[in-house]
């Protein structure tokens, strides 16, 4: 072992599992270089060597500086890093999936591409907003209808319980400013959540633009998967906020909220969950895992890295 904190680079065999990883840690104004198999964290408060191979997912909010060097260090040990704004309440870009293997984006694209299987997914993100309802019989037309009366009694229920005057989700995209007060939170909350929704879709390999009920956008996934958050999260956040504040800075004061309320990791570690239950995927499989297509239903996936021989076509 090298001096100093850290070790060798590791093998890929020997990086975690990402169920063994601390799952995602959240910097801000500081400077990152590395020394060994660590990074080095530096801030007004000091120095912290964090092991890379401890970490599932680097989110790096404002006034970060980051090195060559470190970034080499995350993409070796299959560290995804997402450049967010304060506490993820952005998405602006991001770095490699968590690790080496396609499972979960195969998966989704596979759901995605059958009717049956797409609806049965659209139909799992839906009876997680029912959990004492059966939808599995539910069209999608009868979906989106009950989602759409579930959502109007949480507005209402909202409204009365703040007194925050409620006439429906009205804004216009091309000039924020005329929205109401509460219209306005809603939008600010509503960016921050498909933020943090990005970052893990993103983080985990999975496509933003798969959708199961939204389609035709990048973000089609995005905002499928956000929405299954947005009644617990985003819009009681507005009204409080907007109950609190009115138009007073509306909605830097709802991101701010926000941003607090995805500081214990919690809602992160739930949308990593609620991801894989809905594709049925388990947690990761051998990082060095990789295959050869085969179309031979029998013979299946073939070995990576064997040389093979012709084959004589008698």
């Amino acid at each position: 072992m090298k001096s100093g904190m850290g070790a060798e680079k590791p093998k890929l065999t020997e990086l975690s599992r990402t169920s063994d990883r601390i799952s995602f840690l959240y910097l801000e104004h500081a400077k990152i270089n590395r020394q060994d198999s660590a990074i080095k964290v530096m801030d007004a408060r000091g120095i912290v060597f964090v092991p890379v191979a401890l970490i599932s997912v680097l989110l790096l909010g404002p006034g970060v500086d980051v090195t060559h060097r470190a970034m080499e260090l995350m993409g070796d040990s299959g560290l995804a890093v997402v450049w967010v704004g304060e506490y993820g309440v952005r998405q602006y870009a991001h770095g490699r999936a968590l690790n080496h293997s396609s499972k979960l984006l195969e998966k989704q694209a596979k759901l995605v591409s059958n009717v049956r299987s797409r609806v049965a997914v659209a139909r799992k993100m839906y009876q997680m907003r029912f959990p004492h309802e059966d939808v599995t019989k539910l069209t999608m037309q009868q979906l989106r209808g009950k989602e759409g009366s579930r959502v109007r009694k949480v507005y209402r229920k909202l409204s009365n319980e703040t007194g925050v005057a409620w006439n429906g989700r009205e804004y216009n995209v091309d000039n924020f400013d005329e929205g109401t007060p509460i219209n306005k939170a809603l939008t600010a909350a509503n960016q921050t959540l498909y933020g943090l929704s990005y970052s893990v879709v993103a983080a985990l390999g999975a496509s933003p633009g798969l959708g199961f009920i939204h389609t035709g956008h990048d973000l089609a996934f995005i905002y499928d998967f956000a929405d299954i958050y947005k009644a617990n999260y985003s819009i009681p956040i507005s009204f409080e906020m907007t109950a609190k504040y009115g138009d007073e800075d509306i909605a830097t004061r709802t991101r701010q909220a926000m941003r607090d309320t995805f500081r214990d990791g919690k809602l992160l570690k739930q949308m990593v969950h609620d991801l894989k239950f809905l594709f049925e995927v388990e947690d990761d499989q051998d990082p060095e895992f990789m295959s050869l297509w085969d179309d031979d239903d029998k013979e299946g996936m073939q070995k990576f890295g064997v040389q093979y021989h012709e084959i004589s076509e008698e």
